[in-house]
């Protein structure tokens, strides 16, 4: 006979959501005798809620039999749905799609009429490649979520929707879906392992479609539900490493740093994958403060995890001045990108790479690749990258005026983001953008912001690049051209063609053209030998 009070505590500590205490006492209820199926479940349950997963899968394992032995289909199918489900999510594609396939034969031969029969579908979604396919699995379980009264189901179920429409590029109406997932489950109307795969899914989709406000709101969302947990052993590893890019969006450096170590440890404790991302999200802030050694070593760990430490192993060797292996790095992390996510993630750097490496076409290749991404994700994040990058690549083609429209509209909206980051860094941009016109007053001005605001940060690199700019001696009074107008007019009074010029410059023909013609009015000479004439009679070459 099982004690009934201990029974009776397990199950009340399971329902108050303690699940060291509720593992504990199931654990001995079943030592004094066999536990049901249905208390069974519970301590699957708490067994992977406090981390013990290898316990859930025999626990699971052990109660799929039982119902098996009972007759009992669907709650057999529903065991091993769960096996499925946690052998997928662990990448054992084999393995799941065993457990996924035992279960619906299971239902299919009792034609049964049940929840169960929703989950599968939704379950069948990891291994379809077809968005419409996927999203038409999802509306199906739906319906039999809601016609069956399974709010984690349904809950569930339009996460796979979204999911689908965030692939079929309606970004919009899966935003909306993500909200009103969300609202059932901070309400706490669906099962907590469905609630722990939802939060991190649903910031997972933020991060995907550049939607930085709803991350963050999500992300503070997911903080308070593990917090009011103090036992859960899951997601809280990947709250924190969530919480450390909000953070680092934000410009709390410091903190972000904190939550990174904080999650690696938590994560790496428990041999979890996802301390590939925590080491990862170490390095890149190494980077940005420039501590390159450990930077380094974070992407390294990374790797280990089997995470791609790119773009921000790329980005570290190009700050680390080797621009031949940032180049080498990030045109292979294109090259492989699977997928327009993918690509998306790494078009930003490579367009910083290209024109540090001077192919500025194919960072204009890079630039209007993120435009139109920009345009199919209407969020105000992929458009202020979008913008940054196409003014940068304006500016290094020699059209000062068109960049410095792009670079303000991505100020203004990086501002408005509250990412003092990334706005100090197109302010040093901008700054560029006024010296090509020759506004050497406002370019001082927009220096100055920016090395205040990246000193704050701690962003030493980029502080250091600006303090150079600011102590680099303003083009002449007398002829008001710019550091690249009298690199090409010395390359002219020395005879070379424009194609030469472009050569040597790794500009195309048409942007020398347009420097050419801005040196003749500047010094209001009619031709290029008075152009040369004019260099050398006055030392500008």
């Amino acid at each position: 006979m099982i004690s009934t009070s201990t029974l009776g505590q397990g199950r009340e500590a399971f329902a108050r959501q303690a699940w060291s205490d509720a593992h504990a006492e199931l654990m001995a209820a079943d030592r004094e005798s066999s536990l049901e199926p249905a208390d069974l479940e519970r301590l699957a349950a708490a067994a992977h809620l406090i981390g013990r997963d290898d316990e859930c899968a025999d626990v699971l394992e052990r109660t799929h039999q039982e119902y098996l032995h009972r007759g009992d289909a669907p709650g057999a199918a529903r065991c091993a749905f769960w096996r499925a489900l946690g052998l997928l999510l662990g990448g054992e594609t084999a393995r799941g799609n065993g457990w996924l396939n035992r279960g619906r034969r299971l239902l299919d031969e009792g034609q049964h009429d049940c929840v169960e029969q929703g989950y599968f579908l939704e379950l069948a979604n990891f291994g379809e490649s077809d968005a419409r396919t996927a999203h038409a699995n999802s509306t199906r379980a739906i319906e039999i979520g809601e016609r069956l009264g399974d709010p984690s189901l349904v809950a569930f179920a339009r996460l796979g929707q979204a999911q689908a429409l965030i692939q079929l590029g309606d970004t919009a109406e899966a935003a909306g879906l993500l909200d009103e997932i969300m609202v059932s489950v901070t309400a706490g109307e669906v099962s907590p392992i469905i609630a722990g795969i939802v939060y991190c899914a649903v910031i997972e989709a933020c991060h995907e479609t550049y939607d930085l406000d709803r991350a963050r709101e999500w992300t503070v969302a997911l903080a308070r539900w593990c917090e009011s947990q103090p036992q859960l052993v899951p997601y809280h590893g990947q709250c924190l490493v969530h919480r450390a890019e909000i953070m680092q969006w934000q410009g709390a450096w410091p903190d972000a740093v904190e939550a990174a170590q904080q999650a690696y440890e938590r994560l790496h404790a428990g041999s979890d994958p996802a301390a590939g991302a925590a080491s990862y999200r170490r390095g890149e802030l190494h980077r940005l403060r420039g501590e390159f050694v450990a930077a380094d070593e974070s992407y390294r760990e990374a790797s280990r995890w089997g995470l791609d430490p790119r773009p921000g192993l790329a980005l570290l060797r190009l700050a680390q001045g080797r621009t031949g292996a940032a180049v080498a790095a990030i045109r292979h992390t294109l090259d492989e990108a699977d997928g327009r996510a993918a690509r998306t993630r790494a078009l930003p750097a490579y367009v910083e790479i290209m024109l540090a490496g001077q192919d500025v076409e194919a960072a204009r290749s890079a630039a209007d690749e993120l435009m139109a991404v920009a345009a199919d994700l209407e969020t105000p994040l992929m458009r202020a990258i979008a913008d940054q990058a196409t003014g940068a690549v304006l500016l290094a083609d020699g059209d000062p005026r068109r960049a410095h429209v792009a670079l303000r509209h991505a100020w203004r909206t990086w501002r408005a983001l509250r990412a003092p980051y990334e706005a100090a860094r197109v302010r040093v941009q901008i700054a560029g953008a006024y010296r090509e016109l020759g506004d050497h007053d406002s370019a001082a001005m927009e220096l100055d912001a920016a090395r205040l605001a990246l000193r704050q940060l701690g962003a030493a690199p980029d502080e250091a690049r600006a303090e150079q700019l600011s102590a680099t001696a303003l083009p002449t009074a007398v002829t008001g051209l710019t550091p690249r107008e009298t690199e090409v007019l010395a390359l002219v009074a020395a005879g070379l063609s424009n194609r030469a010029i472009g050569n040597e410059l790794f500009l195309s023909e048409h942007t020398v053209a347009r420097h050419v013609q801005h040196i003749l009015r500047k010094l209001d000479v009619p031709s290029r030998t008075a152009a040369a004439a004019f260099a050398v009679k006055h030392d500008l070459v």
